[in-house]
């Protein structure tokens, strides 16, 4: 009898625990419920704590209260200036109405994949309508605000708010890439070759005015030189006039003195000649007078 007691105890707190379990649930901070009867959605349930259902005939469906993310692939878009970018973006946002939500994409996995498209279609109307340079300059701002915009827009019919859209990364694509480097590599070169040319021609023009100005130098310096050189025979012509005039022996001696000087400069020239010759008439009268 006690032991049958016992198993109708056992069976009861069994019920109990059952039932429990299907009236009472945990709504965590992080959560909000979507209470559904039949299948049909009757309230919503965003507060934390322990509430109550009707069991057996309503059940939950519970999501996230957090800021979520969302990271697509990497999408090719073609600008309005016809340059194709490889864009990767990522999306910050939140569910805030669990019944659209529920009504419109009902899973995450829906929702994600819905978002996902708002998002890439977004980027790619508003990227489509700029040009490279746009987007890389100051403008980038609005254009990311003018994207952010759009998505929010869509993005409240299916009970979502996006809190963020932005760019991660725009690239170039490879082929593109490697074309760019190439012709940079090219472009470069030219410079290079463009600039060594130049160099080289200035060079020759600096050599060739130097060259000029040092004809120019030395012949002016020649002429100064002949100038100077006919002036000092001039004078010395003069005074040679001035001290035959005076002293025409002494002259006459002094001219021949000069005459043996330049003949007897090479001590290896032989000379024959006679001694009667006028040109040792000094040296013959010198031996007379014994001066």
């Amino acid at each position: 009898m006690l032991s049958k007691l016992k198993i109708s105890i056992l069976v009861v707190l069994a019920a109990l625990v059952f039932v429990a379990f299907n009236v009472f649930y945990i709504v965590g901070q992080a959560e909000q419920v979507l209470v559904l009867q039949f299948g049909e959605p009757i309230r919503v349930v965003k507060e934390p704590g322990l509430k109550m259902k009707t069991p057996f005939i309503q059940n939950l469906v519970f999501y996230d209260k957090r800021l979520l993310r969302l990271d697509p692939p990497a999408q090719s878009i073609i600008l309005k200036d016809q340059k194709r970018l490889e864009v990767d973006s990522f999306t910050r946002y939140q569910i805030i109405d669990p019944l659209k939500y529920y009504k419109t994409v009902r899973t995450e996995v829906q929702a994600r994949s819905k978002l996902e498209e708002i998002v890439n279609s977004s980027v790619r109307r508003v990227l489509g309508q700029v040009t490279l340079p746009e987007l890389l300059s100051v403008k980038r701002n609005q254009i990311m605000k003018n994207i952010r915009s759009g998505v929010m827009t869509d993005a409240e019919e299916i009970g979502v708010k996006v809190v963020d859209v932005r760019i991660r990364r725009a690239d170039l694509p490879t082929s593109v890439l490697q074309s760019i480097n190439e012709r940079m590599k090219a472009e470069r070169e030219r410079e290079a070759k463009e600039f060594r040319a130049q160099g080289e021609q200035k060079a020759k023009e600096i050599t060739a005015q130097a060259d000029k100005e040092k004809i120019i130098i030395l012949a002016e310096a020649e002429k100064q030189s002949e100038i100077l050189r006919g002036q000092g025979d001039k004078e010395a012509i003069a005074l040679l006039t001035k001290a035959a005039n005076s002293d025409p022996k002494f002259y006459a001696f002094y001219r021949s003195l000069e005459a043996y000087k330049k003949a007897l400069a090479n001590s290896e020239t032989s000379m024959v000649i006679s001694p009667d010759s006028e040109f040792f008439d000094f040296f013959k009268k010198t031996l007379k007078t014994g001066n």
